[in-house]
């Protein structure tokens, strides 16, 4: 009796005929380049349009604000007794009485409410921010554990596309890419937050 992968690999045969020839130049003719500049205020209204879609808080500050901005935020957000962690590469006036991450586990880093770090840069059209581990990002772990991430974004920061935002990030570091708190609709499609990370994301985007 043929089995199931048999029959599957058969059906993928037949459907490529007798050509199977592999292109040996792989098309680059999509767009690169969005219509609008990094950084500009069409690009930043659509970032946090696209956010907010996605159940995000965005808060725009100038960089003078930036420091009382994240304390504002933090206070509007954060339970009582709440702790907040920060990576080491993290300006020490933006959360003053913050704990540094000095390689905690898991169970560790769950007694922490919120994250605060900056990012890598950020894409527009689909609301996305990377991170790539940088000192004022910190490693991975930090930003999956707790339940609130605050995420400090320049607009410097914003391009438009995705071509554009990976063109900014290193392929050799470790990526993450956020589009809006950690949610799933994987069963019965209803949404589920946090389930694969923080259920609260809030961006603080300094338009300066």
């Amino acid at each position: 009796m043929t089995s199931a992968k048999e029959e599957i690999l058969g059906r993928i045969r037949a459907a490529l005929g007798e050509s199977r020839s592999v292109p040996t130049v792989v098309p680059r003719d999509y767009r690169t380049h969005g219509s609008d500049e990094p950084g500009s205020p069409a690009v930043l209204d659509l970032l946090e349009d696209r956010l907010v879609d996605y159940k995000a808080s965005v808060h725009r500050t100038a960089s003078a604000d930036l420091a009382g901005t994240v304390r504002q935020v933090l206070a509007a957000l954060l339970p009582e007794g709440g702790r907040v962690l920060v990576p080491a590469g993290l300006p020490p006036d933006w959360v003053p009485d913050a704990s540094t991450d000095e390689g905690f586990d898991a169970p560790t880093l769950d007694g922490f409410a919120a994250v605060v770090t900056g990012c890598a840069a950020a894409a527009a059209q689909t609301g996305t921010i990377a991170l790539d581990g940088a000192p004022d990002q910190g490693r991975r772990a930090i930003t999956l554990v707790p339940d609130i991430h605050v995420c400090v974004v320049r607009a410097g920061q914003v391009v438009q596309t995705v071509p554009e935002l990976l063109a900014r990030l290193d392929p050799t570091r470790a990526l993450t890419f956020v589009s809006g708190p950690s949610a799933t609709s994987d069963i019965e499609l209803q949404r589920v937050e946090g389930v694969h990370g923080p259920r609260t994301l809030a961006v603080v985007l300094v338009t300066d």
